[in-house]
């Protein structure tokens, strides 16, 4: 059995869910990942009234549609950050408030744990399905970014000391300790996307954030090469090293340059798609990553959860990448084989 085939919600919340609904299907999708922004999946609304979530599961089965993944990730960001005047531009009206930087993070920080309840009560509601193919995975997810209160000092001048590092990642797992109590209690999972501007965004600050939070058991990542191939991170080793811990899969591409560009890997504050630049999404299949190897790996870690794209190409028509990438995805994906090629050779 070959995994769901998904569209992520984030980079269309300009449209209605019912609208967006019908461009997934006819673009060949199974399912969406809803995004916790734009109408989408509204967590006061979900939280509020069993209706709400009724609502949207007619909304996805009348266009043949399904979920299994809600994604937090403008909330979730502001959870560990500096808190500055960018934050007032994703987060909504009730979480930035008065703008008083702990203020922010403290309602954000309630906002992720409501979205566990608000996520717990939609699945909860889904179709038979939908908690067929929940059940394969063993977890409802909830994708999302958590922020991080160190990634600005990233670059080593002025010097930083190992102790300002060792704070960041306390800093952590004090706050997110205390949310993944409620996601535990409501049986639900958050995946963190291993990304720049986060606590992990490499193999080893996976490693330390992990530690930083006890190894909690709700605690994964959600898996998205391209974050990593531009930075020259083993994206396949990351997928072997943390397989149990890979709830969730974005499917993204992305191209680099393998000589010299007058724009570097940290972006010269340029544009996507701006000629010259180190590195840039693609729609999948039209980039680097090695997708086959990707597929061969999640086969060997026994990844069951859905391949959900999220479609970032900023020289490409969206809707026609968009319909590509179903395509693509599907045709790269195979389910593993339980019998042995050379079975027929044995007594």
């Amino acid at each position: 059995m070959t995994r769901p085939v998904c569209l992520f919600t984030g980079q269309w919340a300009d449209l209605p869910l019912e609208v967006l609904c019908q461009k997934a299907k006819k673009f060949g999708y199974e399912g969406l990942e809803l995004a916790c922004w734009g109408d989408h999946f509204e967590v006061q609304e979900a939280l509020a009234s069993q209706a709400y979530c009724e609502e949207k599961w007619d909304v996805l089965q009348s266009h043949g549609l399904a979920s299994y993944a809600v994604s937090s990730h403008l909330v979730g960001q502001a959870v560990c950050d500096p808190i500055d005047e960018r934050h007032k531009t994703i987060l909504p009206e009730a979480i930035w408030g008065d703008g008083d930087p702990e203020g922010v993070r403290q309602r954000a920080a309630q906002e992720m744990k409501d979205t566990a309840k608000a996520a717990r009560r939609f699945f909860d509601l889904a179709p038979e399905h939908v908690k067929e193919q929940l059940e394969r995975t063993g977890r409802v997810v909830v994708n999302g970014f958590t922020g991080s209160a160190i990634w600005h000092l990233l670059y080593s001048f002025p010097p930083v000391t190992p102790k300002m590092i060792a704070d960041g990642y306390a800093d952590f797992g004090r706050r997110w300790k205390d949310i993944l109590g409620t996601f535990a209690a409501e049986n639900v999972h958050f995946a963190l996307e291993v990304h720049p501007t986060e606590i992990a965004f490499d193999i080893v600050t996976a490693r330390r954030a992990l530690e930083a939070i006890g190894k909690h058991p709700n605690f994964g990542f959600n898996f998205d090469p391209s974050h990593l191939g531009y930075q020259g991170v083993d994206y396949i080793g990351l997928l072997h090293e943390f397989g149990e811990r890979i709830f969730n899969v974005h499917v993204k591409d992305v191209w680099w340059a393998d000589g010299f560009t007058p724009i570097g890997v940290f972006g010269g504050h340029s544009d996507f798609g701006t000629p010259g630049r180190q590195w840039d999404f693609r729609s999948p299949g039209r980039g680097k990553v090695d997708f086959e190897s990707l597929v061969r790996t999640l086969n060997h870690i026994a990844y069951h959860g859905p391949l959900t794209v999220e479609w970032e190409d900023p020289m490409m028509d969206r809707e026609h990448g968009a319909t590509e990438a179903a395509a693509f995805v599907r045709r790269m994906d195979f389910a593993q084989s339980n019998v042995a090629f050379d079975a027929a050779f044995s007594e």
